[in-house]
C-alpha cells in the first residue's frame, strides 16, 4: 500500500516498517483520519492501537520487558498452541516469542473488502527445529491485521496444518484494556454463562443474571459466549465492543494487588488500569486433519458516550 502525502480526501491509509530501541521490526499501520495500530514482528504481537486523537486504548506494563524473547506484558499476545498451562508447553505456547515474517503474497481471503483499511499480513512457520521439538507438527499460521476507516482493529488468524497427521490446538487473542480504573468498569455479554474458574482448579461454576463488576482477583474461561462482549468504562465515558467469530470462549482476566505485586514486569498499582478480555478456543480444542484450515477473527471498536 502506497504512502501519501495528500491530505484530506487524497490521503490514504499507511503501512510503515519501523523498529523500536532494541531494533525490533515493527509495523505501523494508519488509517486516513490519524489512527493507528503498531504490530511487533516478535510475536506477531499488536503493541499499540489510538484513535485519531492519539489516545491508547491499549495497556502495555511500564515494566514490560520490550527486548526478544521476553513476552511483552500488554498490547494482545497471541497465545498458540496452547493457553496458560493446559499442556505440555511453555505458559500461553510460542507463538508470542517467535519473530514472525511478513508475507507478501498471503493466500486469498476473499471475504476481506480492503477499502480504506491499512492492513499487514504476517505468517508463523513450524520451520525451526526448536519448534519441532517441542511440538512437532507442520502448519502455517497466516494472520492478518487491520485498520479501518472508522478506526476498528480486526485480527484474522488462518491455521493450515500441512502435516500428514491431525493436530489440536488452543488459541487465545490476550487482550489487554486499557481502562480508568477496575472498579469503574463492567463487562456485559458473558450473563448466565458457565465458567471454568481457574482460582479454584478450573471448576465449573455458572455466572449469574448481572453484568461483571470487579473487587477482586478473577482468571475465568467464559465457555460458548455471544459473539458480542462489551466492557464499559464508565469514567472514560467509552465503551469496547469485542465482536468474535470461531472464538466461542472468552477469559477474563486481572491479577489484583497481592498477584500484580508478584509479577516483575507489571507495576504494583497497574492491576488497576487494565482487564483482559479474550476471544479464545480453549475448552475444547480445535483438531485438524492434515490439509484442512481454521480462520478466527477479532474484531475491536470503541464507541464514545455523551
Amino acid at each position: 500500500m502506497e504512502p501519501s502525502s495528500g491530505v484530506g480526501p487524497e490521503k490514504r491509509p499507511t503501512v510503515d516498517l519501523v523498529k523500536d530501541k532494541n531494533g525490533t521490526d515493527q509495523i505501523l499501520l494508519q488509517n486516513p483520519k490519524g489512527a493507528s495500530v503498531k504490530i511487533s514482528l516478535h510475536g506477531g504481537q499488536v503493541l499499540s492501537w489510538k484513535t485519531e486523537k492519539g489516545d491508547e486504548l491499549l495497556f502495555t506494563s511500564t515494566k514490560a520487558n520490550l527486548k526478544p524473547p521476553h513476552p511483552v506484558r500488554g498490547g494482545i499476545p497471541i497465545c498458540f498452541p496452547q493457553f496458560g498451562t493446559r499442556g505440555s508447553l511453555e505458559q500461553h505456547g510460542f507463538a508470542r516469542n517467535k519473530i514472525w515474517l511478513v508475507e507478501n503474497n498471503p493466500p486469498a481471503l476473499p471475504s476481506f473488502d480492503p477499502t480504506g483499511k491499512a492492513f499487514v499480513d504476517l505468517v508463523l512457520k513450524s520451520s525451526d527445529e526448536d519448534t519441532m521439538r517441542i511440538w512437532p507438527y507442520s502448519f502455517e499460521f497466516h494472520l492478518r491485521v487491520s485498520l479501518a476507516l472508522d478506526g476498528n482493529l480486526t485480527l484474522i488468524s488462518r491455521v493450515r496444518n500441512i502435516n500428514s497427521k491431525p493436530f489440536s490446538f488452543s488459541i487465545a487473542y490476550h487482550t489487554y484494556f486499557s481502562i480508568s480504573d477496575i472498579s469503574e468498569v463492567r463487562l456485559e455479554g458473558l450473563e448466565t454463562l458457565d465458567y471454568l474458574d481457574n482460582l479454584h482448579d478450573r471448576e465449573r461454576f455458572t455466572e449469574q443474571g448481572d453484568a461483571l463488576t470487579f473487587e477482586s482477583e478473577i482468571d475465568r474461561v467464559y465457555l460458548n459466549s455471544k459473539d458480542v462482549v462489551a466492557v464499559f468504562d464508565h469514567e472514560r465515558k467509552r465503551t469496547f465492543l469485542i465482536r468474535k467469530e470461531g472464538l466461542p470462549d472468552v477469559v477474563v482476566w486481572n491479577p489484583w494487588e497481592k498477584k500484580a505485586r508478584a509479577l516483575t514486569d507489571l507495576g504494583d498499582d497497574e492491576y488497576k488500569h487494565m482487564l483482559c478480555v479474550d476471544g479464545a478456543a480453549i475448552e475444547k480444542p480445535i483438531t485438524l486433519k492434515p490439509g484442512e484450515e481454521w480462520t478466527g477473527k477479532l474484531n475491536l471498536s470503541l464507541v464514545l458516550s455523551t
